[in-house]
Formats: structure tokens, sequence, C-alpha cells
């Protein structure tokens, strides 16, 4: 008969002292994996879709509502763009690096996108766009091919990928706060998985 005694302790949870994540984040190496086997295999689309899912942070709502117009000006790919968040309707800002810029270029010229176009437009009749669906299963077929579980790695792994590379660098809290179009700073603790200390000890030095 099972002893009640060495049970675990239902009312401690295995995450005590530590603010965890949804999905890890993408490191450098498998960023890289990812992105090469895009190229090779020239997958034009799903390239110019993982490079801005990495650069622009967003989540998946507003990522695959994005238009054209959004991210390019008279034919021109913008080095930086801005939008209005679905879930806070609060703007939030992000760089496009080079390499997107080229693959976006590449993506918008291989279907003849328009201004007015979604970015990432639906091959279905019923939905303008790709849907969060969908992209969860592009994400998992990318993680799936360089190796990585689909389970555990998901589309909140992209969104948190670059903002976990710049915390590690920099440390800087709010800088990622103000990248993730995050309300409060708890909000950025709590997605990057940071423990409990580290996360009060570097509020007290960000103070101002």
């Amino acid at each position: 008969m099972y002893n009640l005694n060495h049970a675990p302790n239902p009312s401690i949870p295995w995450n005590k002292g530590k603010l965890v994540g949804q999905k890890p984040p993408l490191k450098l190496k498998e960023i890289w994996s990812i992105r090469i086997r895009l190229q090779i295999a020239n997958r034009i689309r799903d390239l110019a879709l993982f490079n801005l899912a990495i650069d622009s942070k967003l989540r998946s709502c507003d990522l695959l509502r994005l238009r054209v117009r959004d991210v390019a000006h008279s034919g021109t790919i913008a080095k930086r763009a801005m939008i209005m968040q679905q879930k806070t309707q609060q703007p939030v800002q992000f760089e496009i690096m080079e390499q997107t810029r080229t693959a976006i270029g590449n993506w918008i010229a291989d279907s003849r996108l328009n201004n007015g176009d979604y970015l990432f437009k639906s091959r279905y009749r019923n939905s303008p766009h790709i849907s969060t669906r969908q992209y969860a299963r592009i994400v998992g077929s990318w993680v799936s091919e360089i190796g990585l579980d689909p389970a555990t790695y998901g589309t909140h792994s992209l969104r948190r990928t670059k903002a976990s590379l710049i915390y590690r660098r920099t440390k800087n809290l709010r800088a990622v706060q103000l990248l993730l179009g995050h309300t409060k700073l708890e909000s950025t603790i709590r997605y990057l998985g940071i423990e409990v200390d580290d996360a009060l000890e570097i509020a007290e030095l960000t103070e101002v």
C-alpha cells in the first residue's frame, strides 16, 4: 500500500523560487541551424517568417497580422517598424536586421505582394493570413528538423529568443521590457524565467 508519509508535498510547486517561462528560447547555434536549412532549401517564405519572428519579438497574433506596408515603404524594407499590439493595445517598436530585410524583400518580390497585402498570406480561402495554429505547426517542423522536441519548443520560443540574448548580454530588464512591449516589469521577469533573487537585485540596481 502506498505510504502517504512519503508522498511529495502537493503544496510545494516544482518551480518554487523560480519564475519560469512557457517555452525555452533558441540558442544561437540553433538559430543558425534553422536559418541555414531554410536557405539551402530555398524556402523563401519560411526564411522571412523565421527571421522576422526572431527580430520582431512579436506575439504570434501580431506577427501574422503584419502587412507589407508595416515593414516596407516605397519598395524599401524599413530598418525599424512600429505596430499596435493586439493584446495590450500598446505600441511596440522593433528593429529589422539586414539579413531579415533581405529575406522579406525576396519574399515580397517572389510572391508579388502589394502594399496592403498581409505579409504571410494564407493558402486557405477562409483565412486572410497564416493562422496561429498553422504557424505553430511550421515552427514545430523547423525545430524538429534540427533535432529539437516540438513539444518543448514553440512559437513563444521565437518571441523569447532575442529578448533572452539581449538580457544575457546587458542584464537590462527595463530595455527588454520595452522590446517585448510588456506593461509591467514583473511580466518580463516571469517571461524570461529569471531567478527571483537575481531579479530583485537587478531591480534595485536599475532603480531611478
